[in-house]
């Protein structure tokens, strides 16, 4: 793989707020791309891009034309971007493949890059907590309840969505600050390190932005925030990772 950064982005939730606001959000995460474009060497979405999506054979949802198009001008340039499913877009399956050319994961995954081992997720479910989450999630990832979903009519189902993404979205306290060890994601981590050794651990769905060494250095924990308060993002580059804030500006 050529030299260049690595971009890690996760919850911009689009389609969350009102349709301007979205919009907004989505030309800011679209501008960020082109810079990916000039000086990437891949791109990890770690999940809850879009606040809802659902796809059914022949349609999908309506918008992020300006980020679709985007994406696709990276994958066509060949830099590989890879799309992790999250909590609120977990019913991807295989038209961004297929019309953007991301590569999906639905699950954590390990890669080595420039010499470091990176753990990647984007985080629900992990950890030893939130065992109501972890039944719901099975729920969610049924192909009985994909299937039922998808007899609904699209003009009823993506109200529905929505409206369970919006309510989803502002139940639990993601956005408050990260607390470390009793987080977790952090016991996640520091389990993960009993099987085997990492350098970085990185993480989204929290929407809180975190970067910290754990098990007296051992490795990085990274948790990169959002794209609703924070407007962050991780980069790896020339052995560094760091957190930044995207200058709205």
């Amino acid at each position: 793989m050529a030299n260049g950064k690595i971009y890690f982005i996760s919850d911009a939730h689009l389609g969350l707020h009102a349709k301007d606001s979205s919009l907004v959000r989505e030309r800011y995460l679209v501008d960020l791309l082109e810079q990916a474009r000039l000086d990437a060497s891949e791109v990890f979405l770690l999940g809850d891009i879009f606040d809802f999506w659902f796809e059914y054979k022949q349609v999908v949802p309506r918008g992020f034309t300006r980020l679709l198009g985007k994406i696709a001008e990276l994958t066509d340039s060949g830099i590989p971007v890879h799309f992790f499913t999250g909590n609120h877009d977990v019913w991807v399956f295989d038209y961004l493949p297929t019309e953007v050319g991301v590569i999906i994961h639905r699950e954590p995954i390990t890669v080595e890059r420039f010499g470091k081992k990176f753990y990647l997720a984007h985080g629900d479910g992990l950890g030893p907590g939130d065992k109501g989450y972890k039944l719901l999630k099975l729920l969610f990832t049924s192909k009985v309840l994909q299937w039922s979903f998808a007899r609904i009519h699209p003009n009823l189902a993506m109200w529905l969505g929505q409206k369970w993404s919006y309510s989803s979205r502002y139940s639990k306290a993601l956005f408050n600050e990260f607390e470390g060890a009793s987080e977790d994601l952090f016991k996640h981590s520091m389990a993960m390190l009993k099987q085997e050794h990492f350098d970085y651990f990185v993480y989204g769905h929290r929407h809180a932005r975190a970067l910290m060494p754990i098990n007296d250095g051992e490795a990085t924990l990274a948790v990169l925030g959002d794209w609703i308060v924070n407007y962050s993002y991780g980069v790896f580059d020339n052995g560094v990772f760091e957190i930044l804030n995207y200058n709205k500006k």
